[in-house]
């Protein structure tokens, strides 16, 4: 299975709920901070979601 990295890269302060929701079960909770996932549905959706608060390369 392919793998994808992913980097907060924007603040989530007076963001909707539900895209901090979103960004704490990706694993993300500071700025810069790098998690690696597989890339399946579910996390390219939840990634889709919050896609001007992060950013995406291949792992």
């Amino acid at each position: 299975m392919a793998k994808i990295k992913v980097t907060k890269v924007k603040s989530s302060i007076k963001k909707p709920q539900n895209q901090k929701r979103t960004l704490e079960a990706l694993g993300l909770k500071r700025i810069g901070q790098v998690v690696e996932h597989d890339s399946t549905p579910n996390i390219l959706g939840m990634i889709n979601k919050v896609k001007h608060l992060v950013s995406v390369e291949e792992a």
